[in-house]
């Protein structure tokens, strides 16, 4: 499995804006009540998601770099894990280096040689890249799955879709 970069908002400056402007720009007055559906159902699967701690709606470039670099050194799913956990339930600034090198360090990674890193701007070229050929497939939320190359699937997806998808691309990578 590898994670791959898609922003939801590649427009928002590197430093990001605050989150109650991102919410009133996006849904107007309503945009509170859709995160706390979310929250009730993240409950039911014992995931106590924090939107109301999120101060900051983020530019998510360093944080794909991050999660790309982590994968180069095999710590993709833990720094995803890690990015997930610090956003969602934490409230954490994904644009800020030093809290994404904490973070890193939680996932295994060397925390001076992410901080090197984040600084260095290396990757970003290859996050955009990669964030406009997935808009240029079609890819236009997230989550989105891609099957062995074959199969995609948008959106949140009962286990059973998710399955009966992964055994068509296998089922097609078998018959080709």
């Amino acid at each position: 499995m590898r994670w791959l970069p898609f922003q939801l908002n590649p427009d928002l400056p590197e430093s990001g804006i605050p989150r109650l402007e991102y919410i009133q720009r996006k849904f107007g007055g309503g945009g509170h009540g859709r995160y706390q559906r979310v929250a009730d159902v993240g409950k039911t699967v014992g995931l106590d998601l924090q939107f109301a701690k999120i101060e900051v709606q983020p530019n998510t470039v360093k944080a794909h770099r991050l999660l790309h670099h982590a994968g180069e050194l095999g710590r993709q799913d833990a720094m995803a894990e890690a990015l997930f956990r610090a956003y969602f339930i934490e409230g954490a600034n994904l644009t800020d280096d030093a809290t994404l090198a904490g973070y890193a360090a939680q996932a295994g990674l060397d925390r001076e040689e992410i901080s090197v890193y984040l600084a260095s701007g290396e990757g970003a070229d290859v996050i955009r890249g990669a964030d406009v050929e997935a808009r240029n497939a079609g890819i236009s939320g997230v989550p989105f799955f891609i099957f062995n190359r074959t199969i995609g699937l948008s959106g949140a997806q009962d286990p059973e879709v998710l399955l009966q998808a992964m055994q068509q691309a296998r089922e097609a990578a078998d018959h080709p």
